[in-house]
């Protein structure tokens, strides 16, 4: 592929992620895409096989740059059980950023794909698998580190986490009010605290 031709494909998903993010995959029209592109009808499925592949492909982009957000900050300590802690931190600021991006791509895309389109859900639940993964995988590189407690079920916890983290996300936008963020990270400070920090 050209540099140009990467150059429009990258345009087109960057313009639309945050259309699909906030409408959804079934309420996002073909006009929607060629109105916010300025491009035609043509040239957008030059670049993408149909609608549900670019829909994948600004779900995969939005959720990388959300992910990269989370890594970078996290890299402002070398102690996986303060990666912790900076993970809460970094959600703490989660509902003004996602915002910015049509809400969270998860939440938004988990609901709308899963009776909508088969393969953009089967790619939520991936990500959804992946995000514990990594939160599990630093739960045990913590173990080894003698931060955390060894008889702690690292995929059981990081289910247990990124399960409270969704639901506030929810209520959170839901009810328009951060506070329910803000507290539930407040209370996965303190689980992690004292069931986990040795």
């Amino acid at each position: 592929m050209s540099t140009k031709a990467k150059q429009t494909t990258e345009f087109i998903i960057q313009t639309v992620a945050p259309i699909f993010n906030k409408n959804g995959y079934a309420a996002t029209s073909l006009s929607d895409i060629t109105k916010a592109t300025g491009l035609t009808k043509g040239a957008i499925y030059g670049n993408f096989r149909n609608k549900e592949e670019l829909a994948l492909a600004a779900f995969t982009a939005t959720v990388k740059n959300m992910l990269r957000r989370i890594t970078e900050h996290q890299s402002l300590s070398d102690s996986p059980i303060e990666k912790l802690f900076l993970i809460t931190d970094f959600y703490r600021n989660y509902y003004n950023y996602s915002q910015e991006i049509g809400g969270c791509p998860i939440l938004n895309m988990g609901v709308d794909a899963k009776h909508q389109n088969p393969a953009l859900f089967q790619y939520v639940q991936y990500s959804i698998g992946k995000i514990q993964s990594n939160l599990a995988k630093l739960i045990d590189i913590a173990k080894d580190e003698k931060e955390v407690c060894p008889d702690i079920h690292s995929s059981l916890y990081a289910k247990r986490l990124y399960t409270m983290i969704i639901g506030a996300i929810f209520m959170t936008h839901t009810m328009d009010d951060n506070s329910y963020l803000l507290q539930t990270m407040d209370q996965i400070d303190k689980m992690i605290t004292k069931e986990l920090k040795l």
